[in-house]
């Protein structure tokens, strides 16, 4: 089904109202958890699930998807985003260690599959917005959507901050949780209900992907959103807090402002590119892969030297942001210009799956680099997932995208 552009605002509404509660929820656990005095690693343990179980949402979802329609997946990420919300409100740092542990495990693990249903089910309602053959206005869509989302996202980094310092971690939760409920309830009664779902339907054998494009987009999508966590999700606030003696706000606000600045560039990526009316190919996303490699080793080459490290840190990760911004809005466009409308869902689901997985690599990584050896360590491992991801879009076709997908499948 094609919508239009008032249930697209919605789905986007919707989705920006969930990304909010995600980005505050991260910087929630890590700091209250920081304080309790869990380690590094024991940090990154509490994200496993989430993002464990985002790879097998991504995969199956997209199926559901598929056959249901992206409404009954939006609406079932914003659901479990409460329950989990809610969840986590009635923990008590009085039980024993590992009881706490699993209990948030198992709570991240509802906030990872509520993410990965929200966002696929945004990501995918583009695609029937805009017709297979405007390849340009493709761009400029996706381009703002992703952007506005990684936004609010860094909005959502700061709000947790500022949350935890004026209520507290179990105040936090439960007024965000009240939050996602309206949004929740608008949009059950304000969208239609076969938005997304498959003219034909889908087996479920072919939730993975035949299309060679995008399986080979999704490697190189693993690990370039490996590469970001091995040093965004426990290495850099740690180091900033530890290392460099920053309050939770700073922190916040620091991680807050790379993610709206990261989602700007992102938006306006089609400007930054100059491609006017036409789209990005395979050669232009090997260019800025190759470009985030140098920029990955110039830092971790500089931290290692004991170069001003808080300073390198701080600045060097804006210029990693900007380039990282456009390779992933490259890889935005590139999945939804290598797939057929009707079966949208199905491959971007698959594809998020391979994002996810990169992330919870990326999540373990950085938890497991910090504590072996820093932020030093979280970079260098990070330069060689961003190389692994160049010699993965090798394979893809040098040209302007066009959809892969076989219509005999």
């Amino acid at each position: 089904m094609t919508i239009g552009i008032r249930d697209y605002a919605l789905v986007t509404g919707a989705y920006w109202g969930f990304t909010l509660t995600d980005g505050a929820l991260r910087m929630l656990v890590l700091l209250h958890f920081h304080d309790l005095g869990f380690s590094p690693f024991d940090i990154a343990l509490l994200f496993l699930f989430y993002e464990f179980f985002g790879v097998v949402t991504n995969l199956v979802g997209g199926w559901i998807a598929s056959r249901l329609g992206l409404k009954v997946t939006l609406f079932s990420g914003l659901a479990l985003q409460v329950l989990a919300l809610s969840a986590l409100a009635h923990f008590d740092p009085g039980w024993v260690e590992w009881a706490g542990v699993a209990y948030v495990m198992a709570a991240q693990a509802l906030s990872g599959i509520a993410k990965d249903l929200t966002k696929m089910s945004s990501k995918s309602a583009v695609k029937t917005l805009v017709p297979d053959e405007q390849h340009g206005a493709l761009f400029k869509w996706v381009a703002v959507l992703t952007g506005s989302k990684n936004a609010l996202k860094g909005v959502g980094f700061f709000l947790g901050g500022v949350l935890l310092g004026a209520f507290g971690f179990r105040g936090a939760l439960l007024a965000m949780a009240g939050g996602l409920v309206v949004v929740l309830a608008l949009s059950v009664l304000m969208l239609p209900t076969d938005i997304g779902r498959a003219k034909v339907k889908v087996k479920f054998t072919q939730i993975l992907s035949k299309s060679r494009d995008v399986n080979v987009l999704s490697a190189a999508r693993f690990f370039l959103f490996g590469s970001r966590d091995i040093w965004f999700v426990v290495g850099l606030p740690l180091f900033l807090a530890a290392q460099l003696g920053w309050s939770h706000a700073e922190v916040g606000a620091y991680m807050a402002g790379w993610v709206i600045a990261y989602g700007f560039i992102q938006a306006i990526a089609p400007r930054v590119l100059g491609k006017g009316r036409n789209a990005p190919g395979g050669a232009v996303s090997r260019m800025w892969i190759l470009a985030l490699l140098g920029v990955t080793g110039a830092i971790a080459w500089a931290v290692a030297a004991e170069y001003h490290p808080g300073l390198v840190v701080v600045a060097g990760l804006a210029a990693f942001g900007f380039v990282f911004a456009v390779n992933s809005a490259v890889h935005s466009y590139l999945i939804l210009a290598y797939t057929h409308a009707d079966h949208v869902a199905l491959n971007v689901g698959f594809y998020y799956m391979a994002n996810a997985a990169g992330r919870l690599a990326g999540t373990v990584l950085s938890g497991w680099a910090y504590q072996w050896g820093g932020m030093s360590a979280c970079l260098w491992t990070s330069a060689a997932f961003v190389a692994a991801a160049w010699a993965a879009s090798l394979a893809l076709p040098p040209g302007r995208a066009q959809s892969a997908y076989d219509e005999r499948h």
